[in-house]
C-alpha cells in the first residue's frame, strides 16, 4: 500500500493522480467508508471517520452539522452506523451517498469553523440543530456533553431558546433546553434522566451519598427522599477491579438504607419499562 494513500482520500482523485489504479483500488485492503472515499484499514470505523470522508465529498457552503457537528464541540460522537448529518443551504442541490443526512438551511458566514480540517457547525448554531433535528432524548444527552465542556452555557441555550421565535424547529428546541443538565457524566444517564423528567419525575443527577458523616459514593441518579439510586453499569463497569469496587460501593449504599436500580444497555431499549420499575419502587 502506497504510503501516500494513508489516511482518507478520494478513490477516482487517486486514480486519476496515478497513486492507485482502480483494480488495485477494488482489489486492496483499502476500506470504503462511503461511495466514493477510501480509508486506510488501520483506521477505526467510527461516527468521527465517517465525517471526515463525507467532508472531502461536500459541496461549497455545505457543512457537518447537528449530532455529526456535536462531537467537536464537546458530546460524544454519534455511532458509526448513525447517519452523517450535513446542513446545506438552499442554493445548494447535493443529497451525498447513502448514509448521509441532508438539511436545507440558511447558514451565515459565521455559522461554519474548520476543525480538523473537517467544515462544521459553530457550538451555538450546533445547539440549535440538535435540539431542531434530533429526538428529545438524544438531543438533551448532546447538549448535557457540549455544556460540561463548555462549549456553550446554559445563559446562551435559555437565550437561544427564547430569541428563536419564528425559526424552524424552535417548538424543538424550546422543549429540550429546559431539560439539559451538564452534571450527567454519559448519554445513558441523560437518556433515563429525559424518559423520567417527561415522565413527571425529579431524579437528581451525580448525587453524593453521606451517612453519619461518612461519604458512600456518588450514584448517576438519585431520589433522595425515598432513599433510590439508579445506577446505569456501561462496558467501563466491567473492566479490570472497577466491577468489584462498584460493587463494594453499591453494598454501602445498601447498609446505608438505599435501594439501587442497576441498569444496563439492554434495559435502555424500552425506557417505558424503566421508568414504570423505577416509579413502582418510589410508590414502595
Amino acid at each position: 500500500m502506497p504510503s501516500h494513500l494513508t489516511g482518507v482520500f478520494i478513490g477516482s482523485h487517486a486514480v486519476a493522480q496515478r497513486l492507485v489504479t482502480a483494480d488495485q483500488l477494488r482489489q486492496r485492503s483499502w476500506r470504503r467508508v462511503v461511495h466514493g472515499v477510501y480509508a486506510d484499514p488501520a483506521l477505526e470505523v467510527d461516527h468521527r471517520l465517517r465525517c471526515t470522508a463525507v467532508a472531502l465529498l461536500l459541496p461549497p457552503g455545505a457543512a457537518i452539522g447537528g449530532h455529526s457537528a456535536a462531537a467537536w464541540h464537546g458530546a460524544p460522537f454519534a455511532g458509526p452506523g448513525d447517519p452523517v448529518t450535513v446542513l446545506r443551504p438552499p442554493t445548494v442541490e447535493w443529497k451525498g451517498p447513502r448514509g448521509v443526512r441532508t438539511h436545507r438551511t440558511l447558514l451565515a458566514a459565521g455559522d461554519v469553523q474548520r476543525q480538523d480540517d473537517v467544515p462544521v457547525t459553530t457550538a451555538l448554531r450546533t445547539a440549535w440543530d440538535v435540539a431542531a433535528l434530533e429526538p428529545l432524548a438524544t438531543a438533551v444527552a448532546a447538549l448535557d456533553g457540549m455544556v460540561r465542556a463548555g462549549t456553550v452555557g446554559l445563559p446562551e441555550l435559555h437565550a437561544l431558546a427564547e430569541g428563536g421565535a419564528g425559526r424552524r424547529g424552535v417548538v424543538r428546541v424550546r422543549r429540550a433546553v429546559p431539560l439539559v443538565d451538564p452534571r450527567a457524566e454519559s448519554p445513558p444517564e441523560s437518556w433515563v434522566r429525559v424518559a423520567l423528567r417527561t415522565a413527571g419525575l425529579a431524579p437528581q443527577p451525580q448525587y453524593e451519598v453521606w451517612a453519619g458523616g461518612r461519604f458512600l459514593g456518588r450514584v448517576d441518579l438519585a431520589f433522595p427522599e425515598a432513599r433510590l439510586a439508579v445506577e446505569y453499569e456501561g462496558a467501563y463497569h466491567f473492566a479490570g477491579t472497577q466491577i468489584a469496587r462498584d460493587d463494594v460501593r453499591l453494598a454501602g449504599l445498601v447498609a446505608a438504607g438505599w435501594r439501587v436500580i442497576r441498569l444496563s444497555a439492554a434495559d435502555l431499549r424500552d425506557l417505558d419499562a424503566v421508568v414504570a420499575r423505577i416509579r413502582t419502587a418510589l410508590a414502595a
